[in-house]
């Protein structure tokens, strides 16, 4: 039975690359929900690696702009079979405050026990430089990712991009916009920037329809003190950049967030549907604001989607089976994992025993 919403893209390559994504996205969407409840000081890279086996790369220099030299940590298997799919995560913040410090390197832990990279990457906030630097900057460590793939054991075609709040939005700037936005004349290179996913956490589609509403002062702050404010604003909004061809999307969100209205989530589905594109959402309700409490109804649709992933035949994707009971991903609290997984548990259980 196909999951709710679910379509097939287009014949071919494209299709197996939209049927990976997807199978990626839902595998991803369930991990920010433990992040956002892990938000405490970062611990040592190193303590994190010896307590864990998982290799740890803190403090990268990805690019310096506005003479600020901005890092990222890496954190992948010790003892990689191979290229690995990769999540490029990037903090909220509003773009005043927030640092990659501020997420604990346990709340990467799960993308690494899934046997996936990840990237924790910091980005210029308001206080240095305005809009759109932040983007830059996103548009930097994608580069840095792709450039440093072989060293990094990073597969480039299965990087996937995520964030929360102001993170989200950049997110979804780094995976849609073109080569040719402009984005990319701090870090220029040979290599093409794409991504195979975005998942978005409550993030900004549309800047234009909060850059002058006084009750969105995140927006004000990172754009609205330029003259060209407007300009800007829609410079720097995923909506002026959705076309045909663009990475599928998954889009989860509070109906009664405060700070990021619900509608840029709904605008943002449809635009992209609109489009031909692939587009997924996910929302809670108005008890379950942001990342203040537990999530499980956007997460026990995820697993659901996930296990459906897995067993569509219609839409083929690289991964041309099930993965073995082993490399079924640990439920998080409150969720339920796909019935595979479980069956695959038991079935261990009544071996071990009958041994």
């Amino acid at each position: 039975m196909k999951p709710r919403g679910y379509h097939c893209g287009p014949e071919g390559g494209r299709m197996k690359r939209f049927g990976f994504a997807l199978l990626l996205i839902a595998a991803l969407v369930m991990l920010p929900g433990a992040i956002a409840h892990a938000q405490r000081p970062a611990g040592d890279a190193a303590s994190f690696a010896a307590f864990t086996g998982y290799r740890a790369v803190p403090n990268i220099t990805y690019t310096t702009a506005s003479g600020v030299e901005l890092k990222l940590d890496f954190y992948g298997p010790a003892r990689p079979s191979g290229p690995l799919p990769t999540a490029i995560f990037m903090h909220g913040g509003g773009y005043r405050i927030g640092s990659r410090k501020e997420a604990s390197v346990l709340s990467l832990l799960p993308y690494v026990q899934m046997g996936w990279n990840a990237v924790n990457v910091e980005y210029r906030a308001s206080g240095i430089a305005l809009a759109p630097a932040a983007v830059e900057d996103a548009r930097c460590a994608l580069r840095w990712v792709t450039h440093n793939a072989k060293e990094y054991n990073v597969d480039p075609e299965r990087i996937i991009v995520t964030g929360q709040s102001a993170g989200s939005h950049l997110a979804l700037m780094t995976g849609l916009v073109p080569d040719t936005a402009g984005f990319d004349r701090n870090c220029p290179g040979p290599e093409p920037l794409k991504v195979a996913a975005v998942v978005s956490w409550y993030g900004v589609f549309d800047y234009t329809t909060l850059v002058d509403d006084p009750k969105r002062d995140y927006a004000i702050t990172w754009i609205g003190g330029q003259p060209n404010y407007k300009d800007v604003a829609k410079r720097v909004s995923p909506m002026t950049y959705v076309r045909a061809g663009v990475p599928p999307v998954m889009a989860i969100h509070g109906d009664a967030d405060p700070i990021v209205p619900y509608e840029q989530e709904v605008r943002e589905i449809d635009a992209l549907k609109k489009a031909g594109g692939v587009a997924e959402t996910r929302s809670w309700q108005p008890t379950e604001r942001r990342g203040r409490r537990r999530r499980p109804r956007p997460l026990r649709p995820a697993w659901r989607f996930r296990a459906a992933a897995h067993e569509r035949s219609e839409c083929p994707s690289p991964i041309a089976s099930r993965p073995a009971a082993r490399e079924c991903p640990r439920p998080l609290p409150d969720t339920h994992p796909p019935t595979s997984c479980v069956a695959s548990a038991r079935a261990r259980r009544r071996a071990s025993r009958a041994r």
